[in-house]
């Protein structure tokens, strides 16, 4: 499990767009805590402590400690809204979790040595991730922070994966129990097209200097064609 980080939270009881707006105007993000067999409650945190605990990437797949006062409750983030155009949180999903009940969550992948792999080292190619998470189930202390698969022996046009990745103990992906179909790729090596644009026209222009090539226009009047000037004489 990755490590637990630490919330305070306010107790609020208004409720609304216009609630939602003064508490933003206030510095404060609106949030909701749901689940674990309890009704709801309305919570606000500080915004800055939400901003610095987000820079972190383990604060999306961690058990997270929300304290209200001299009660503390362990939770997971299922949701945050961003501001479109502003550093701003606009409001946060939090569910309650139980230590014997099993949690669902999306954990980040991590993709080890792509610099060597044999299909960027050797054949010149990128690689490109198709999924940068995925949803786990487990129970809350087996929850991983990320799961990680090394791609340093895939080759050019080679893709890796949801199955390939190695997972801990007691850590599921739901999506492989839909059959082979719902296997999808999550990274590739290949040459990606703009780079074989780019050679081609490179190649163009150096033929262009070296004189291989004609400069359009040229190539008719070594051909023996009228220039421009001949034809208005005739």
């Amino acid at each position: 499990m990755a490590d637990d980080f630490d919330l305070i939270a306010e107790l609020r009881d208004d409720k609304g767009k216009g609630a939602s707006r003064r508490l933003r105007r206030e510095g404060k993000v609106p949030a909701i805590l749901y689940g674990g067999g309890r009704p709801p409650r309305n919570l606000a945190f500080d915004h800055n402590r939400v901003i610095q605990q987000l820079e972190n990437e383990s604060f999306y797949s961690s058990v997270l400690s929300v304290k209200v006062g001299d009660k503390e409750q362990a939770v997971i983030l299922k949701d945050l809204q961003r501001h479109p155009a502003r550093r701003q949180i606009l409001h946060m999903d939090l569910q309650r979790i139980r230590e014997d009940e099993e949690i669902r969550m999306n954990v980040p992948i991590h993709f080890l040595n792509e610099d060597i792999a044999v299909g960027v080292k050797q054949s010149g190619g990128k690689v490109s991730h198709l999924m940068t998470d995925v949803e786990v189930v487990c129970l809350p202390k087996d929850l991983p922070e990320y799961l990680e698969i090394d791609i340093a022996d895939v080759e050019l046009n080679e893709m890796r994966y949801i199955s390939d990745i190695p997972l801990p103990e007691g850590v599921t992906i739901p999506l492989l129990a839909q059959g082979e179909e719902a296997d999808q790729p999550i990274v590739s090596i290949q040459i990606i097209k703009e780079m074989v644009i780019e050679e081609e026209e490179e190649a163009l222009e150096e033929a262009v200097a070296a004189g291989e090539v004609p400069v359009a226009g040229e190539e008719a009047e070594e051909e023996g064609a009228p220039s421009e000037d001949e034809s208005k004489e005739d």
